[in-house]
Parts: structure tokens; sequence; C-alpha cells
């Protein structure tokens, strides 16, 4: 008969703690091993008090289950108490016997073994072999894997759902849960129908948004169609997602949603360039034939990134998109103007600026596809970066050989400095509006002016070495001022307009300022659209950013997309929320964006750039040429005999720009129609009287010139 090994090790205790309770109490009365043996007789103690009260059956069995620990804390407190070893070696005697009964006894083994262990010498019974079971509609007999068995066996469990059957199921890689089962219709040529995730989540205890429900494509040796179906079960890789996403993944939860940025895209890839700080996102339209329709702001906030205008941009052309996360604002960074960037090519194209992303921007100085001057149209609040602007765009011109008037309202040290590389530079209304006069006479000294090589005239060709004349440009800062003068604005507004239609095809180009793009501003419908077909519109901060979109739209085609400019580049530093609960103010970091300009390019495209600096403190003359470029002798002779050349700055000339009164006329009528163009019977060159001038009326615009005279306006 073998003994069980519980008592085998039961016995072994009883035999190695008798030597301790009869030793310790007497060789080391405070051993802490006297004390563990009190504690464990006051435990059994307990549980026999425990088993008294006990108002089950087995109180008997419960006590003499807790009595060896009781009567090893007697033995060791008779053995502490009794002098030596006790009369007689007691305190030995007292040990063996605990030993001995425990060894007979065996509460512990013996109790517990009870009603749990059979017999060691009853055989054990033998379990009868289970009958095979008969193959049934949802587990046919195919030899299939034990995971699609088990899938098999809780699809029956759950009713068949849809009617359907588990063709197989498939484990997903290093996953323990995930799997995909392949679904189909019971009955032959039905569709599936009824099928949802809540269903198969049910199945198989997962929640729904762990399942995927996909169509099945019609592959060699497997049929497809309504009839079949995947589902995927997925809670681990779910589980994975919510916490470590990959960018994919972050995108298509979050930015691709329909309530997402960028709702029905894809992202293509993610990189990085360290040696710019800078992030690209690069993604598309799942369906190519739409158009992007991105939230910068959600987009921000989807992938976690800090929502700031002057850190993350986003560029969109066709289906696709590129968003560009900076770590420091891009645009702060200045760009030195050098005399390589201002000279144009072949083609008259010249760099004028970075985009975000480090990519030149080009201008021209002609247009090389239409043989033709070109004009300019440059906006923006004052300190926003116009006159550097101009001086790098006189610069180009320059550096191509033509010839460039600048004419301010009022003087500044900038376009004074301006004026000792270029032709000609003035600094009030009068003096924009005998350049512009001139410039509109020289349309026709051009026109009739004989070429060398064949004596003819010709219409301007840019490049062509055979032109006896240079481009001129015009350049008219704060045009809108100038053009709302009393005395002067409607000659300028008038020579304006006629300018920019006329004046390309003589070789001369207008470039106004200001800031506003216009009717009411001094800008007509005729003057926008030619400025807008014939350059690259170039907006600066025009003081906020619905203010330059407007501006920027103003001058395209189409409502495209224009960027923002912000006031300043600030990054976010802390939380706004905490700052208030804190009481503290917000940090002023601001960066000025003086410099940043929103350009308009052929395509109608509106791109964000910084425009290269120009600094007016050093000397310009590295970027100008050596030498000035003016107009020929012949020009200028032909000028004068029309009495336009001479210095501007002049006071105003009898006759120049209204007739002069009679000699019995009466003065007040006199000086009447020197007030300029809405002053009473004053009106436009060469006019007369009030019924002469509303005979001339021959467009809307004329008409609106006579009211304001008739109404004094």
């Amino acid at each position: 008969m073998t003994t069980p090994r519980s008592v085998a090790l039961e016995r072994l205790a009883y035999t190695l703690a008798a030597p301790v309770l009869a030793v310790a109490p007497n060789v080391y009365p405070d051993s802490p091993v006297n004390q563990v043996v009190q504690l464990a007789g006051a435990a059994g103690i307990g549980g026999w008090i425990l088993a008294g009260k006990s108002e089950e059956t087995g109180a008997g069995r419960k006590i003499l289950r807790w009595s060896p620990l009781v009567l090893a804390a007697a033995v060791d407190v008779a053995a502490k108490h009794t002098p030596g070893w006790g009369p007689y070696w007691l305190d030995g005697l007292l040990a063996a016997g605990w030993a001995a009964a425990g060894y007979l006894v065996m509460p512990f083994s013996r109790h517990t073994r009870r009603c749990h262990r059979p017999a060691l010498a009853a055989p054990a019974p033998q379990p009868a072999p289970a009958q095979a079971a008969e193959p049934t509609v949802a587990q046919p007999d195919d030899g299939a894997d034990p995971l699609t068995r088990q899938a098999r066996m809780l699809w029956e469990r759950a009713g068949m759902p849809a009617r359907t059957h588990v063709v197989k199921a498939t484990r997903h890689t290093a996953m323990r849960h995930d799997l995909t089962l392949l679904l189909r219709a019971s009955e032959t040529g039905r569709p599936i129908t009824g099928l949802s995730p809540e269903i198969v989540g049910a199945a198989f205890g997962v929640s729904a948004t762990d399942v995927t429900l996909k169509d099945v494509a019609i592959q060699p040796g497997r049929q497809g169609g309504p009839g079949w179906m995947e589902a995927l079960i997925t809670p681990e890789a779910n589980a994975r997602r919510r916490t470590q996403p990959t960018d994919q993944e972050r995108w298509i939860d979050r930015v691709a949603g329909p309530k997402g940025g960028a709702p029905g895209s894809e992202l293509v890839h993610k990189t990085r360039d360290d040696a710019r700080a800078v992030t690209f996102y690069r993604a598309r339209m799942t369906d190519s034939t739409e158009t992007p329709r991105i939230d910068l702001a959600k987009v921000c906030r989807a992938l976690n990134l800090p929502e700031d205008d002057s850190c993350v941009f986003v560029l969109i052309d066709g289906s696709e998109f590129l968003i560009s996360a900076f770590d420091e604002p891009p645009l702060s960074q200045i760009f030195p103007a050098t005399r390589e960037l201002l000279t144009p090519d072949a083609k008259g194209m010249y760099v004028c600026g970075y985009t975000i992303t480090g990519q030149p921007v080009k201008n021209m100085v002609y247009q090389h596809d239409k043989n033709a001057a070109r004009h300019g149209l440059i906006l923006g609040v004052s300190r926003s970066g116009k006159t550097q602007y101009f001086a790098i765009d006189m610069a180009a011109m320059s550096l191509a050989g033509q010839v460039v008037w600048l004419s301010t309202v009022r003087k500044d040290e900038k376009t004074t400095v301006l004026g000792k590389y270029i032709d000609r530079q003035g600094s009030n209304a009068l003096w924009m509006a005998r350049s512009l006069r001139a410039a509109k006479a020289l349309c026709e000294i051009r026109a009739e002016m004989p070429w060398p090589h064949d004596g003819q005239p010709h219409d301007y060709k840019p490049g062509d070495p055979r032109c006896p004349y240079r481009q001129l440009n015009v350049f008219a800062d704060e045009f809108m001022t100038a053009a709302q003068d009393g005395d002067f604005g409607e000659f300028i507004q008038k020579d304006g307009d006629d300018l920019t239609v006329t004046g390309l095809k003589y070789g001369i180009g207008f470039n106004p300022a200001g800031q506003s793009p216009f009717a009411h501003n001094g800008f007509s419908t005729e003057m926008k659209d030619n400025l807008r077909q014939n350059s690259r519109p170039t907006i600066f901060n025009m003081g906020s950013p619905g203010a330059t979109r407007k501006a920027a739209e103003g001058t395209m085609e189409n409502p495209y997309d224009v960027p923002t400019i912000p006031a300043r580049y600030s990054r976010s530093e802390g939380s706004v929320i905490e700052r208030a609960m804190r009481g503290e103010a917000d940090p002023e970091n601001g960066v000025s964006t003086g410099g940043v300009a929103v350009i308009v390019l052929d395509n109608g495209r509106a791109v964000l750039m910084r425009s290269l600096y120009a600094d007016f403190d050093t000397d310009l003359s590295r970027l100008f040429p050596d030498e000035v470029n003016r107009l020929t002798d012949y020009e200028i002779s032909e000028l004068d005999k029309r009495g336009l050349w001479f210095d501007w700055n002049e006071p105003v000339r009898p006759g120049e720009f209204w007739p002069e009164p009679d000699e019995d006329g009466d003065d007040d009528e006199g000086r009447s129609r020197r007030r300029g163009g809405g002053g009473k019977g004053g009106g436009g060159r060469g006019s007369t009287s009030g019924n002469h001038r509303s005979e001339q009326v021959t467009s809307p615009r004329q008409a609106l010139e006579a009211i304001k005279s008739l109404t004094d306006a």
C-alpha cells in the first residue's frame, strides 16, 4: 500500500518540529521561534472557537484539524516555564508525545483528503468512450482545422446568424484573439442580408466596434459576390490602435472620417526633414475626382500639432495636398537680396522670395509668352513690406536694362533712397499725375517711332536687340490716396486706366500700390482686370486675415484657397486655461510678418512667400547696375515738344491741367475750374464747359463723374 505524499510530508514536519519545541524554550528563551509557535497556537484556539460557534456539521473535525497548533503552543509554554529540562526530562517527553500523536492522527492530510481523493486501493473509474458527433450543417466533416471548428461551434450556438455558414477561420499573424471569418449563405444563390457587426460581436463575445464586415472579391478557385462576406474580428489590434496607433491609423480614425479635418482623404506618407525642422504629411483624396476640403485647425488637433498659423501650412494640388508642420515659424527667416537672385533670366524671370517649403518664387520683368511688358499690383497696409518689394522689383528691372519711374503721395526715406538708382522719382500727387501723363504720351510717341532695321514702327518685343527704346515701368505708391486727391485725383485715375489698357504693346508697365484693389478706392474694373491678367499680384498683410483673403480673391480669376497671414508670428506657450486660472498674462512673443506676402501665380494659385530683404541702411548699389537706365534722346525730345518733359516738382503751370479763365471771365469761375476732377464746371483735360463734358459721356464711369460734378460730390 503506497503512502500518500501529503501524509509523508506531514509526518516529516512533525518529526522535525518536535526537537525545536523541546530545545528552543530552554536554550533560546527569547528566540522568535517561541513567539511564532505561540501565535500559531493562538490561531488554533481561534479556530476552535469558530468551529464551536458554527451551526454547520463537522465541528469536531475542524477542532481536530487545529489541535496540532494548540498542543505545540502548550508544549512550548510548558518547556519555557519549567526549570531546565524539567523533572525526568519532561520537556523532551512532551515534545516526543506531541510528535507521536500527530504522526498517528494526522489531522491535516487526512481531513483535507476526505471527499476529494479516492482511496489508493480503489480502482480508478474509466470514462465511457464518447460517441462521435454526427456531422451537422454548421460542422460538416470537411477536414477543417481546429480554429475553424471552434468558430463553427460558436456560430452554431448563436443560431447561424443571417442564415450563413463559416467556411474558414484564419488567425491573424502574432495575434491570439484576432481572426478573419469567411462566411457564405447557407442556401446557394441567396445573398447575405441582415448581418451586422453587433450580431458577429455577440456571437464571439467582442465589442461591435472590433468587428468589420467586408465584401469578398472573386478570386481564382473561390467564389465571391453578395453570397459571400468576410468578418474581421480584431479586439487585440483595436486595443493597440487606440493606445499606440500608427500614422496611417491615426489619419484614418481622426482625420479622414466624415467629421475629420480632411474627410475622404488618405495618408500617402509622413516624412521628417531634420535639417529644415519640418514634418510633411502628404495625403490625397480616396476619390481622385473630389477636391480636398481641409479644416486645418481640426487636422492639427487630430495629429497633436500646435494650432498655429505661423508653423502649420497646407498646399493643395488637385486631389492631393501637403501639410507642413514646422518646429519654428519658417517665414520669420530673413532672405537677403543679392544681384544673382535679382538678375532676370532669358525669359525675364527673377527670384523675388521663398515659400514656406524653401522653394524660390519668381516674378517677371516682362511677359515673354505675350511679347509685352508687364504690369504689377502690390497691396498692403503700412509697414507691411511694400517699399522693400519695390526695391527688389526695381533692381530686377534695372538689371534687365529697363527704365523705372517712382511716384508717391508723400516723401519718405526709402523712396528717396530709391530715387538715386532709377530714372525719375517724386513725392506728391502732382508729380504722379505728370508721370502718368508723360507715360501715356510715350505710347503715342513709340507707336510712331521707327525701328532701325526697316524704318517702320513695331509693337514692343522684349529682349529684341532691334527695339529702339527701353521698357518703361511706372510705379505709383499709395495710388488709392492719390486717386482720391481733390485736385489731381481724376487725372491720375483716368491716365492710370488708359495706361493699363494701352501701355503693354508699347513697352510701358504700370505698377500701382495701395491698400485696396476695389473700384471705390480708385481701382476701376478695367484697371483691375488688366493688372490681374498681366502681372503676378502680390498682397502683403492687409490688416487682418479676412481682408488679406478678400484682397487676394479680388485679384484671382477663381476663389482658390488663400493662405493666411497673421498679424504676428507667435508660438503657443503653455495652456491658456491654466494661465487664466493663475491670473497670469499671456506671453508677448510676437514676431512681425513684414515682408510676408501672398503672390498669385499665372495659374491663379495663391502662394505664401517671404520676399527678399533689401537693407536700406546699407548701400543698395550692389543690387542695381552701375549706370541708371534712361529714355532715349528721341523720346525726350518728343516729350519736350509736347511740353511734358521738365522738372515735375514745379508748381502747376498755367493751363497745364485746367483751361485758364478769360480775362473778362469771373475769377471765381476760373478758380472753381482749377479745383480738379470733381469741381464745378472743371472736368477733364481739354473740357471748357459742363455741357461739352456731358456730350462726351460714353461709359458708366464718365456718367458717374458727371453726376459727381453736377452734385458737387
